[in-house]
């Protein structure tokens, strides 16, 4: 990767990468090899540019990516196809004028996605923005998106086994209308926003009762949700709160559905607190907490449907060993059973320490 800063507004960037993963996928964790191995090995080869250029009250952001992907497995063998090209372009012009209430600045353009094996789709992305002298901002945007199903649910077996494909999976889209406000009160910074967003042909895994597998159907679905963040920055500690809400109506059409691990599987009240304490320089506490109001899900039978999950972390900077970063933490600091997946065991209390180098 390479990035360039040609002028304080202006840059540019390329970029590639190649990536091979081998997945063995065991289907009982505790029992190695019971049934017969679900291998994949996939192959990625990406290139990638990006950038934005300024001239006066006017500014273009623009991206594009190329990638090839292909998939080698013994069990992912239905489906029409085991490779893929993709492609997307993005291009968004901006102006921005000042005025008595503010600085406004209006965005408008489009991304371009297509591949080899799907129909393409034009998305466009419009966004209008007030930024008052007291750093209040206001915005309304309008955003589309697009994506293509992955090779899990085209090419499993559509009659039998534990994940059950659909070779008939199309293009899905997104439709995501938002508005929102940024501020700074004291100490505090605050985000908000209200949002609806509308998926077409959403690929989810879903189950029926007395079927123990899950079957890759689409999904019509519109969501309505509004979130909250505010935070403290101080010298001896950061304090991140947030609160979100989301409701959902699902239309899967003519496929049956008693349950789905996924796009149903949500929190319908989410409340999150995080802090970080500096004890003493390059010494920090970190303490992470989310308590959340899961939607009911006939195959969340342990754990209930309210949870308190929380994480903790000791972490240690040594001064003169810059870069350096040693920790100890503790995830599910409560050893809850709440299943995140329904019907996937959840992980319990573990402990962990580690090292890092960031330069």
């Amino acid at each position: 990767n390479h990035r360039a800063w040609t002028a304080p507004g202006n840059f540019w960037q390329v970029g590639a990468f190649y990536r091979r993963n081998y997945d063995d996928y065991e289907y009982n964790r505790a029992v190695p090899g019971q049934f017969n191995p679900y291998q994949h090995t996939t192959h990625v080869r990406a290139m990638a540019f990006d950038g934005r250029q300024e001239s006066g009250d006017w500014a273009v952001v623009y991206s594009g990516q190329f990638m090839r992907d292909s998939l080698q497995s013994t069990s992912l063998t239905y489906g029409q196809f085991n490779d893929r090209d993709y492609t997307k372009l993005a291009l968004v012009p901006e102006y921005s004028t000042p005025t008595q209430s503010g600085r406004l600045t209006l965005r408008a353009g489009a991304t371009y996605d297509d591949t080899n094996r799907d129909s393409s789709q034009l998305s466009p992305v419009v966004e209008l923005s007030l930024r008052r002298a007291s750093g209040m901002r206001l915005y309304a945007q309008y955003a589309e998106s697009s994506q293509v199903a992955t090779y899990t649910a085209l090419k499993s077996n559509p009659a039998a086994g534990l994940f059950r494909g659909n070779a008939n999976l199309g293009r899905e889209s997104s439709r995501n209308l938002e508005t929102g406000v940024t501020f700074t009160e004291g100490a505090w910074n605050v985000q908000a926003a209200v949002f609806q967003r509308r998926d077409d042909d959403l690929v989810d895994w879903t189950f029926r009762n007395g079927v123990t597998a899950r079957t890759a159907n689409a999904v019509d679905m519109k969501t309505t949700g509004f979130e909250l963040v505010a935070v403290m920055n101080s010298n001896r500690f950061d304090l991140i709160l947030g609160y979100a809400y989301m409701e959902k109506d699902a239309d899967y059409g003519l496929a049956t559905v008693d349950a789905s691990f996924y796009a149903l599987n949500f929190p319908r009240h989410r409340l999150t607190a995080a802090i970080v304490g500096r004890i003493v320089p390059g010494l920090e506490l970190r303490l992470d907490n989310e308590y959340r109001v899961q939607e009911k899900n006939s195959l969340r039978v342990i754990g209930g449907n309210e949870a308190v999950l929380s994480s903790l972390g000791l972490y240690w900077l040594p001064a003169k060993l810059a870069g350096l970063e040693l920790s100890l933490r503790v995830d599910n600091l409560w050893d809850s059973r709440f299943q995140e997946v329904p019907a996937v065991p959840a992980s319990r209390r573990q402990w962990a320490v580690g090292a890092a180098w960031h330069w």
